[in-house]
């Protein structure tokens, strides 16, 4: 199996959910961190972004196409129709 590592950071949980929703979708693997500490009450969130997804390296290209259309207001979701 393929290690997982850091393909992109992501500014919000609307853009973790999102994302996680269309890579389930697409059937690619992946992982979703939260930078949220209780002990520091969001603080890195603040500092760092909301978190990070990690996928297999054959996976980062396309991790990072579906975040830009995230990001640019495309729906990534009508590919799939």
């Amino acid at each position: 199996m393929e290690g997982f590592k850091k393909a992109a950071i992501l500014e919000n949980a609307y853009e973790a959910q999102l994302l996680d929703s269309i890579l389930t979708g697409r059937d690619i693997p992946h992982e979703m961190r939260s930078y949220y500490d209780t002990s520091f009450d969001g603080l890195f969130q603040a500092q760092k972004g909301w978190g990070h997804v990690s996928a297999p390296e054959r996976f980062h290209e396309e991790v990072k196409d579906i975040l830009s259309e995230i990001r640019k207001g495309i729906d990534p979701m009508e590919e799939m129709e």
